[in-house]
């Protein structure tokens, strides 16, 4: 479903990717993990043409992306969703207005239709007792599971997630992984999770690449990592300390 093919970019005179290439299959979950700064989150706004890169491709369903003009990346931006680590709804409206607002404006639908269909997304996400409730009297956590109901009603083909669970106590941050193995992944929704929290890409990953120094260090399934004997990974993915994997190397 989507290809990067070499990719290198260089922000602020530092490389952050460098020669990056690996496929995401239809319906996976797929997640990007490595320490801060390495360039995760860069790779899924390079997705959906935020950044541009220096050199390389990345393809979705064999479109290029590096290609497109803003016509086309606002289509595209309609078929992979993206939910930033800061859930951003507006305050001055309620829940449900929030997750009415894109089929308004999309579909073109009546208001009273738009939230009919708005509580039904909810629902899939789990907050339908929150249609009435202000953004602004809510957890991070909550506002998260808004912003996700949100996404969904563009019907997306894939959904980008930044960082879902930082700032999330441990039981918002389980209502999160529910979801991604629940009600998203039945709906065949591609799943694409930028994250540092190790338990959560356990419980939730068919697939993961982790990036060191801006390139592809481990590509491949839980079962592959859990038999992964090279250092690095092992550090990241045991929660070694810097110095020890230093050592270790």
């Amino acid at each position: 479903m989507i290809d990067y093919e070499n990719v290198s970019i260089t922000l602020g005179g530092r490389k952050i990717l460098e020669d990056v290439s690996l496929e995401i299959n239809e319906n996976e979950v797929f997640c990007i993990v490595g320490k801060s700064g390495v360039g995760k989150s860069v790779m899924i706004k390079q997705l959906v043409g935020l950044l541009r890169p220096d050199s390389g491709r990345i393809l979705f369903k064999g479109s290029d992306v590096t290609r497109m003009n803003e016509s086309e990346l606002t289509e595209l931006r309609r078929k992979c969703g993206m939910v930033f680590q800061q859930a951003t709804l507006f305050d001055s409206m309620t829940c449900l207005d929030n997750v009415a607002l894109p089929i308004r404006k999309h579909y073109g639908v009546s208001q009273r239709r738009a939230r009919e269909r708005a509580i039904g997304y909810m629902t899939q996400a789990g907050v339908a007792h929150l249609t009435e409730r202000d953004p602004a009297t809510l957890g991070p956590g909550l506002r998260k599971l808004v912003a996700i109901a949100r996404t969904m009603t563009m019907e997306p083909e894939a959904i980008l997630f930044d960082e879902p669970t930082t700032g999330l106590d441990p039981l918002a941050a389980r209502k999160f992984d529910r979801l991604i193995r629940g009600p998203l992944a039945t709906r065949g929704v591609t799943q694409i999770v930028v994250s540092h929290d190790v338990r959560s890409v356990l419980d939730i990953a068919d697939r993961l690449v982790m990036l060191h120094e801006g390139r592809v260090r481990f590509l491949g399934t839980l079962e592959e990592l859990a038999n992964n004997d090279d250092p690095v990974v092992r550090s990241f993915i045991e929660g070694r300390p810097e110095d020890e994997e230093l050592r270790v190397k």
